[in-house]
């Protein structure tokens, strides 16, 4: 597979199109298969393009990239072990829960987590209960 940028002459769209090899690119275009999807044209040419090529300094980069990655993740996960043992989990009620505890009195011995959409969120904070999203990792995750 190989992906071309492409030009409408007519449009001036720029676009990408993937074909199976240049020689496919060169038989649709000579049979006038190539069209602009914006106005239709058959007067579509690529544009001029450099290569990618993979090099030792881009190697290093993604093993860089996955190094902060994996650091990352690390901490997050350290994270969640902490809330796990030292919060109750009370799974999609999280914002009923966290009213029942703000608005009843109730002293809770541990802390709460929890599943809370977007609309339950900005609607605790409305009402003043100081509540916070962190990311969460699954267990079974790579």
């Amino acid at each position: 597979m190989i992906k071309y940028k492409l030009f409408c002459k007519k449009c001036d769209l720029k676009f990408d199109s993937w074909f199976a090899s240049s020689n496919e690119y060169e038989r649709l275009k000579k049979k006038k298969l190539l069209n602009c999807h914006m106005c239709n044209s058959s007067k579509v040419e690529k544009t001029i393009m450099a290569p990618q090529l993979i090099s030792s300094k881009s190697k290093t980069n993604k093993k860089i990239n996955l190094e902060k990655y994996n650091k990352v993740k690390k901490t997050i996960t350290s994270y969640q072990k902490f809330i796990k043992e030292n919060f109750k989990y009370v799974g999609d009620n999280f914002a009923y829960e966290a009213r029942s505890i703000h608005y009843e009195g109730k002293k809770k011995s541990k802390g709460i987590y929890g599943s809370a959409s977007q609309e339950d969120l900005k609607e605790l904070k409305e009402e003043g209960i100081d509540a916070q999203m962190i990311p969460w990792i699954d267990e079974n995750e790579n």
